[in-house]
């Protein structure tokens, strides 16, 4: 395994560091509210950085995640990359990725995922791939801002909708990703890709998020660093103390385990190795380990870290989001142990 990023994939990583830094200020995210930053995804896409996805891969696009993670910028990059991009190139046909792609690549047209599967929302085909789709999706993650959505139904086809033929409710989640209630009333879709397509574009998924929570937790650790070392106590920094050493210490060793899981399930996916385990271990590591590192980010920052304007806190709303996003760690590990129950363990 070699996880040095490439050219390509440093040079987008290190420009969006810098459009991420420059333009998702504090002040900036709170005059956003619980919308998105509408100027930061124009900044985006002028760069060329959701079409150069294809190119620089998952690994690529985890790196790209962290960067967003370090500040919680709130656009909706890894949503658009993961359910709309990385999945029409990968099971679109022909015809669909050469109609799809180019919109998803300039970001004039931003997915999103109606992810898991339920079993409250169901297709009737018609024709060899269109019918329409019928349920309830109590939320999506940025589906204010999208103009498609991949939905998972039942069955677990996907099925590709436009949002316009839909109606969408605004629902508010711990985080402010402009998510919205999905209804369905023999809405028109397209289906997207054969078996096997729900599995991979869920563990594409799980690994993509889970980079985004490696970079907030990133960013979390960062700021009660900054706090701690500023900060005195009896004339001497609180970072000259054992106890918050111990407990920065241990979530720098949970935010590494969260960044290397997800940099491995990704490197396998691009180099074709099978992965889907190793998805689910980046998934229970950025669940169980994410919501670790954001409370204790919090509580480094003492009573600052209550107050609900100071910028740590995005990154435990954040936290608490993708600790439960795509499934809560008690619930991965379930299905992981499934996995390994029945032999059908990856190598």
């Amino acid at each position: 395994m070699d996880f040095t990023p490439t050219e390509e994939q440093a040079a987008a990583r290190d420009l969006a560091a810098e459009i991420f830094g420059d333009l998702a200020t504090p002040e900036r995210l709170a005059a956003a509210g619980a919308g998105s930053d509408a100027e930061l995804w124009k900044a985006l896409c002028a760069a060329g950085l959701p079409g150069a996805v294809e190119d620089v891969g998952l690994l690529g696009l985890v790196l790209l995640l962290e960067e967003q993670g370090r500040t919680t910028a709130q656009v909706p990059f890894a949503a658009s990359c993961v359910y709309g991009l990385l999945a029409v190139a990968a099971h679109g046909s022909q015809e669909q990725r050469g109609r799809l792609l180019p919109a998803l690549r300039q970001g004039t047209a931003v997915a999103t995922g109606a992810f898991p599967a339920r079993s409250a929302v169901e297709a009737e085909p018609d024709g060899e791939l269109g019918g329409v789709l019928r349920g309830v999706v109590p939320w999506a993650p940025w589906l204010r801002d999208a103009t498609h959505v991949l939905v998972a139904v039942a069955d677990r086809s996907l099925w590709w909708v436009p949002v316009a033929g839909a109606r969408v409710e605004p629902v508010e989640l711990t985080a402010p990703w402009s998510a919205g209630r999905l209804t369905l009333d023999g809405t028109p879709g397209e289906r997207i890709g054969g078996a096997g397509a729900y599995e991979d574009v869920r563990a594409t998924a799980r690994t993509a998020f889970a980079g985004l929570q490696a970079g907030v937790c990133a960013g979390s650790l960062a700021r009660a660093v900054a706090h701690t070392n500023e900060r005195e106590q009896f004339g001497r920094p609180l970072a000259a103390k054992q106890g918050v050493q111990l407990r920065a210490a241990d979530a720098h060793m949970d935010t590494e385990a969260i960044r290397v899981t997800a940099y491995e399930a990704a490197w396998r996916r691009d180099t074709g190795l099978p992965y889907g385990t190793h998805a689910l271990t980046a998934a229970w590591w950025a669940s169980e380990a994410g919501k670790r590192v954001v409370h204790a980010g919090q509580h480094l920052h003492g009573g600052m870290g209550a107050d609900l304007d100071h910028p740590v806190h995005r990154h435990f709303l954040w936290g608490r989001q993708l600790d439960a996003y795509l499934g809560c760690g008690s619930e991965v590990l379930e299905e992981l142990g499934a996995v390994i129950a029945s032999g059908a363990v990856e190598g």
